[in-house]
């Protein structure tokens, strides 16, 4: 069986985590696969947007605990390569010139809440449990730290890292964490007709808005305004590429 579904509706292309009865756990396995899927639908010029969702009843349910728990005593090198395979898939979210729309039901727990909000838009189903616990295991939410505290601010941030305590769907709205929330059943249309319209946009408009978007978000303002001055130039090309 497949760890991660590959299927293209129209310009649109699905990835389904595919570990149902682990609530998709992130495995070594998944990681790669997601990392890869995703370098490669930005890599193809049919592929205009990405839709990222879970098979069963979750979307997912954060690292597999249990292959990190073999890997510790056989090979401490493992342990470092798998933290730096988690680090690039949460990374290539923001790298990536397509848009990925997340589609969330079920459980988004710790490195699941971790991918949820390293898209660039997210469906919550209305009963999700999105959140980080973490602590509750003794370890710590460490790589999906910084997108959280990024998006999110201190106080919000801190309260779910340290409480521990899911959040459903209406909750994740208020905080900013979803863009759309809807009933379990419909999350997946949702998501998909929010990446549809993306990826009816001109290819090369959407892909410099996202990056001029993640550039500016780490600039001063001063900075961010010559960098938009710099694209607001090259943008009067567009039209001309388009035609």
């Amino acid at each position: 069986m497949s760890e991660l579904l590959i299927e293209d509706r129209g310009a649109v292309r699905v990835l389904t985590m595919n570990r149902p009865e682990k609530h998709n756990a992130l495995n070594t396995a998944l990681t790669q696969a997601l990392l890869d899927a995703l370098r490669q639908a930005d890599a193809e010029p049919g592929v205009n947007a990405v839709v990222l969702t879970g098979a069963g009843k979750s979307f997912c349910a954060g690292a597999d605990t249990s292959e990190f728990s073999a890997l510790v005593p056989e090979d401490p090198l493992a342990v470092s390569a798998r933290a730096d395979l988690t680090t690039s898939l949460h990374l290539v979210f923001s790298r990536m010139s397509k848009p990925v729309v997340a589609a969330v039901r079920g459980n988004a727990l710790g490195g699941g809440a971790g991918l949820a909000i390293a898209c660039d838009l997210a469906v919550m189903a209305e009963n999700v449990r999105f959140g980080y616990p973490e602590l509750k295991h003794g370890i710590v939410a460490a790589v999906v730290m910084s997108n959280l505290v990024r998006q999110l601010g201190r106080k919000h941030a801190f309260e779910l890292l340290s409480m521990g305590e899911p959040i459903d769907g209406a909750r994740a709205l208020t905080l900013g964490l979803a863009n759309r929330v809807a009933p379990d059943a419909q999350v997946l249309d949702v998501a998909l007709e929010m990446a549809g319209k993306l990826a009816g946009w001109s290819p090369i408009a959407m892909g410099t808005t996202k990056r001029l978007f993640h550039r500016v978000a780490e600039l001063t303002l001063e900075e961010g305004l010559g960098a938009g001055r710099d694209v607001n130039v090259i943008m009067r090309g567009f039209r001309k590429a388009a035609k």
